[in-house]
């Protein structure tokens, strides 16, 4: 069976002993020694440093294995690579045109490994991620194009949901949750907060009025968010408590964004994050409604089961969000 790393393996089996036998070498020639890499990388080290006691510290090894391979390297070559003198260590006229070559053949050898290991490293594969709608398209979009920069070799699936999708059932590495958590064998990474809203057109307030107190949602035209927690309920603030206050909906839909078009259409209140109507809030078309209710710092979280193995893809996302600054 062929693994990722068995080229690489291949690769160094071959490259770690150079054979070579000098064509002039006869009886009295070169031994016909195998070369390794340790004795050229040597050899190179004790030209760059000047010494064999500096070459050998460099190298991690004693002086006088560093000594006996220079020597089993000249044998191996026929010819003198270097002059020793009781001061000194320099190369000869071959000593130096063979140092061009090797140190840079060794350059050359360590980019190629450099070069796998970093390929073999790198985060790929695919990665299904499963996030809602309005948030996506409000706020994570540009985000996930980051991480497509950042990871090209990462195959994203995105499957765009607001609801909450069994995550071993469809086949999800990871999703994006607004609100509370309460499947305890989820791994959880919180990304920032969120502040839910009531909003209304201008004109339906002109129509209808605005509501003073949560009970008086009771009248009016409720527009119904069906993948909030609870039939027919809505989460607002009260003190310092969250209260669910019954409504009984106009419309109900599981799609926010249609939601906030009705809203903005004028035809009921609609309860929805701040990210998705802010623009609307801008421009005047919507406005806030019961703000005092208001409910902040809603938890959005980057959820990932605690069964599933997390893959080099779902990891390097992990840490690409956990990087963000989404305040």
């Amino acid at each position: 069976m062929t693994t990722d790393d068995g080229p690489s393996r291949r690769c160094v089996a071959v490259l770690s002993f150079v054979p070579y036998a000098h064509p002039d070498a006869g009886p009295s020639g070169g031994s016909g020694h195998m070369t390794d890499l340790k004795a050229l990388r040597s050899f190179v080290a004790i030209i760059d440093e000047g010494s064999f006691a500096a070459a050998a510290r460099r190298m991690g090894i004693s002086k006088s294995m560093c000594s006996k391979m220079i020597a089993d390297l000249e044998a191996d070559l026929g010819t003198r690579l270097l002059t020793r003198t009781t001061r000194a260590v320099t190369p000869t006229a071959a000593g130096l045109g063979f140092h061009a070559q090797v140190a840079d053949i060794l350059s050359r050898l360590d980019a190629a490994f450099e070069d796998v290991r970093a390929a073999s490293s790198r985060p790929s594969g695919p990665l299904k991620l499963g996030v809602p709608v309005q948030y996506t398209l409000k706020v994570f979009q540009p985000h996930l194009m980051r991480f497509m920069d950042e990871h090209p070799d990462i195959q994203l699936d995105v499957v765009l949901d607001d609801s909450r999708s069994d995550m071993t059932r469809d086949g999800f590495d990871a999703v994006i949750r607004i609100g509370t958590l309460e499947d305890s064998s989820l791994h959880a990474r919180r990304l920032h907060d969120a502040n839910i809203m009531l909003v209304a057109s201008p004109d339906y307030v002109a129509r209808h009025g605005s509501p003073q107190r949560p009970a008086d949602l009771r009248d009016h035209q409720c527009l119904h968010y069906t993948n909030l927690k609870g039939p027919g309920t809505w989460p607002l603030r009260s003190g310092t408590e969250v209260v669910y206050q019954k409504i009984t909906p106009a419309f109900s839909s599981n799609n926010g964004e249609l939601l906030r078009a009705l809203a903005v259409g004028g035809k009921g209140i609609a309860l929805a994050p701040e990210f998705q109507v802010a623009d609307d809030l801008a421009r005047g078309l919507l406005v806030p409604v019961l703000a005092d209710h208001a409910l902040p710092g809603v938890p959005i979280h980057v959820v990932y089961s605690s069964r599933k193995l997390v893959t080099a893809a779902l990891a390097a996302f992990l840490d690409f969000v956990g990087r963000l600054d989404l305040a």
